[in-house]
């Protein structure tokens, strides 16, 4: 029987990546309020948040500077903007934060409002330097299969997973997809990890050849592929493939959104996977969620190429409403301060063993497949057949079962098809970790006896 507020929610609101036709048979979850790494609905049950949010909510919920932080800026100047050579002092502060932590020389600081819009960004300055060193054909954009970078139509586009692209007429023409990093999917019998990376290298190389190395602009990459199952490629796999960019001057643009500020046990996963961009997309974590706020950090040799186009065209025909906004940037600002206070990157070390050791004590369970996790982000694959890693079937959802079992239990993680993604708020403690992967195990055990009963492992 649905609550009333259920009801009110299924006849108002449209409710992104869900299976919308199977919403009415349980209703949505309704939160009304959260503490730590905590969150409560309109009933008043417990779950942790077991995906800060969604990879955003770094320092959890409830956090008093951070509110006192937005309070205080929506009392002196609730809103402006950064057009027309306006400015403020948040986005200044927070723009020489971001150029001082940046695992690559920055030298301006682009705002907008999500890591969609960061990427779409990104894109659109590729062609827009491109056009302004007089190279108008160098437009394409190398992406990977199950890449995620948001929901735009570059975005999406740029976005490797199928369900991104159906019936909305993506992707788009001007992009590529080269192989997913991922070595328990997409290795060959017999293949070693080595090998495995040296073929993806190789590839890599025969697609650019073949398109033509003065038709391509740039190459995205998450350092931790997040929404497409939590892949986390291979140590040489980022080496590997940079000198192959850095030969056929093609950019390597580094998609922080999920993986930046602690998250992977440094400041940005770059740093952690060995990449070496020429620009960032960051989002989520920059103000721990409490806003919505996203920014491009650019290169000199960039932003040279946007004060000379300036120059020629008049103005720099680009830019956001929200872009700069002064409440997240007052909120980022904050944040960044007192992630370096509580030491995050540190703290994310220090538990990444708990969390890992809590991840990999799946890898035995009936429904597992592959464990794998870096700093406090984890992934936990089933499979229908062990020993051929045979998936199951989409349409048996055996990835939302467990995510069901979890709310069950009082704990909130995400399906990202059969994969159980992990990525608790920062701030989590060993006590708390401890109880997540408990609510975890028992969620796992439910959904192997439904899979059991309802015989889904019959091919």
């Amino acid at each position: 029987m649905l609550t009333n507020v259920q009801a009110r929610d299924l006849a108002a609101v449209v409710h992104p990546y869900t299976p919308l036709h199977k919403l009415k048979e349980n209703g949505p979850l309704v939160l009304d309020h959260g503490k730590g790494v905590f969150v409560y609905d309109t009933q008043g049950r417990e779950y942790i948040e077991g995906m800060a949010g969604l990879w955003c909510a770094g320092l959890g919920f409830g956090n008093e500077e951070l509110v006192e932080a937005a309070t205080e800026q929506m009392r002196k100047l609730p809103y402006y903007h950064l057009f027309g050579g306006k400015g403020m002092e948040p986005a200044i502060e927070l723009a020489e934060k971001l150029k001082e932590i940046a695992p690559c020389p920055i030298d301006k600081v682009l705002f907008c409002s999500s890591g969609s819009e960061a990427n779409d960004t990104q894109i659109k300055l590729a062609w827009y330097y491109n056009n302004a060193l007089g190279r108008p054909q160098k437009k394409k954009i190398i992406s990977r299969i199950k890449a995620y970078h948001g929901v735009t139509v570059m975005a999406a586009s740029l976005t490797g997973l199928p369900n991104n692209h159906r019936d909305f007429d993506l992707p788009v023409a001007s992009v590529r997809h080269t192989d997913c990093p991922q070595y328990y999917r997409f290795a060959l019998d017999g293949e070693s990890e080595d090998e495995f990376v040296v073929r993806l290298a190789d590839n890599l190389r025969r697609m650019i050849e073949e398109e033509g190395p003065d038709t391509i602009a740039a190459m995205i990459a998450e350092p931790i592929m997040g929404a497409g199952g939590v892949v986390i490629p291979p140590e040489s796999y980022f080496p590997a493939i940079q000198p192959i960019l850095e030969e056929h001057d093609i950019m390597l643009i580094d998609d922080e959104v999920i993986c930046g500020f602690g998250r992977t046990g440094n400041w940005f996963g770059a740093t952690t996977m060995g990449m070496k961009p020429a620009t960032l997309s960051v989002a989520k974590q920059m103000t721990a969620a409490y806003a919505p706020l996203g920014a491009v950090l650019l290169p000199k040799f960039m932003t040279d190429a946007l004060e000379s186009q300036s120059a020629k065209i008049g103005t720099f025909g680009h830019g956001y409403t929200y872009g700069g906004h002064p409440l997240g940037c007052a909120i980022g600002v904050k944040t960044l301060e007192i992630y370096e206070r509580l030491d995050i990157v540190g703290r994310v070390r220090g538990m990444a063993p708990q969390f890992a050791a809590g991840i990999e004590a799946f890898a035995d369970h009936p429904l597992v497949g592959n464990v794998r996790a870096k700093g406090l982000v984890g992934g936990i694959e089933l499979v229908a057949d062990k020993a051929t890693k045979r998936s199951f079937a989409p349409a048996q959802g055996v990835g939302a079962k467990v995510a069901r079992c979890g709310e069950e239990v009082g704990l909130i993680v995400r399906a990202i098809g059969d994969t159980v993604a992990v990525c608790p708020p920062m701030i989590i403690s060993s006590q708390e970790l401890e109880e997540l992967f408990a609510r975890l195990g028992k969620a796992l055990d439910a959904a192997e006896a439904w899979v059991a009963a309802e015989g889904l492992r019959t091919p």
